[in-house]
């Protein structure tokens, strides 16, 4: 029985202004840390913001002339896409 209340008399209580201090020095940490948090969502969309506009000045467009004959009257096509485009083959008749 001894043992525990020396147990309690050597485990001292931290003063007030030392928890006072701690939490001062926590809130600015936690200030820095959503300032950081903030600047970097708005460095990710200037950046993805200057992708897009750098893309943009750019017109990527793929057109195709095919000619082909049929005599049998149905002419079908499949592209580099594999999508089929049916058509009608001019035919002289």
């Amino acid at each position: 029985m001894s043992e525990k209340k020396t147990e309690v008399k050597n485990s001292e209580a931290v003063p007030y202004f030392v928890h006072e201090g701690i939490m001062t020095r926590m809130e600015r940490t936690n200030h820095r840390l959503w300032v950081m948090c903030i600047l970097l969502v708005i460095v990710l969309v200037a950046t993805n913001l200057s992708w897009i506009i750098y893309e943009s000045q750019f017109e990527y467009y793929e057109e195709q002339i095919v000619e082909q004959e049929s005599e049998s009257g149905n002419n079908n096509f499949i592209g580099h896409d594999g999508d089929i485009t049916n058509g009608k083959a001019d035919s002289n008749d």
